[in-house]
């Protein structure tokens, strides 16, 4: 099955340990959500994955359908099949949504193959209706000017076009409102199915009421220390995190 396979990661961020031996499996066709407060390392792992150079993995293997992504470069990791939705869209001024979204599928292309323009805004068209992208929004640069909802929404239309294996999103719930949440999520469930395999970070029960993962895992001081069913995210919420710190500190 393909998936996405962590084993005894450790990362670093300006020479401080960050992530320590961590290890998951995210099949495609499930969605797994990683619980944990701030600073226990979930963002880092999310970073260092997509090869972000402030991020150093220094031991450990991640690979993705067999492949060590840990060898490529961030752009083959994308062409490889992982996504990431970041927390914080970066503004790409001058370049629109529907240039950058067709370099990215063309990049994917054999090399004797074209992207049918038709076809291509066809799908474009499609994707937005169903997140309420207005359409104008082709012509807008990427993010720039964007509430935070509508950066969210067009992080989620970039995974809808791309069609990855496997999409980690981090924190997509931050800084949305009730109809912003409502709608990235039901853009996600769409897509959900045995081709996606989904990692989602947050610190919040209420993302996972839309969409609802198959297990949660709990990250602590940069390790996975409970993991258990959609449950587990209700008893985070009634009781916090600090249960889950005094459970790891009498171990």
């Amino acid at each position: 099955m393909s998936s996405l396979d962590l084993r005894n990661l450790k990362i670093n961020v300006g020479g401080k340990p960050i992530v320590k031996d961590f290890s998951l499996t995210v099949p495609k066709g499930e969605v797994h959500a990683l619980m944990g407060p701030n600073g226990s390392g979930k963002s880092t792992l999310a970073k260092a994955l997509a090869g972000h150079e402030d991020y150093e993995i220094v031991g450990g293997e991640a690979f993705l359908n067999g492949q060590n992504i840990l060898e490529m470069e961030t752009d083959e990791i994308s062409r490889a099949g992982l996504f990431m939705a970041f927390q914080y869209p970066s503004e790409i001024p001058g370049v629109s949504i529907a240039n950058f979204i067709r370099a990215a599928l063309t990049a994917r292309l054999a090399e004797n193959e074209e992207l049918d323009a038709a076809q291509y805004y066809r799908r474009l068209y499609e994707k937005m209706d169903l997140l309420k992208i207005d359409r104008k929004f082709t012509a807008r640069s990427v993010n720039e000017g964007f509430s935070g909802g509508e950066k969210k929404r067009c992080e989620i239309l970039q995974m809808a076009m791309l069609q990855p294996q496997i999409a980690i999103m981090d924190e997509t719930d931050s800084g949305l409102d009730i109809d912003a949440l409502r709608i990235v999520s039901e853009g996600v469930n769409t897509m959900r199915g045995p081709n996606l395999g989904i990692l989602l970070i947050t610190h919040y029960q209420r993302l996972l009421e839309y969409i609802v993962p198959d297990r949660v895992h709990v990250m602590w001081d940069g390790r996975i220390v409970r993991s258990g069913g959609k449950n587990l995210a209700l008893e985070l919420e009634e009781k916090g995190y600090d249960w889950v710190k005094e459970e790891v500190a009498a171990v």
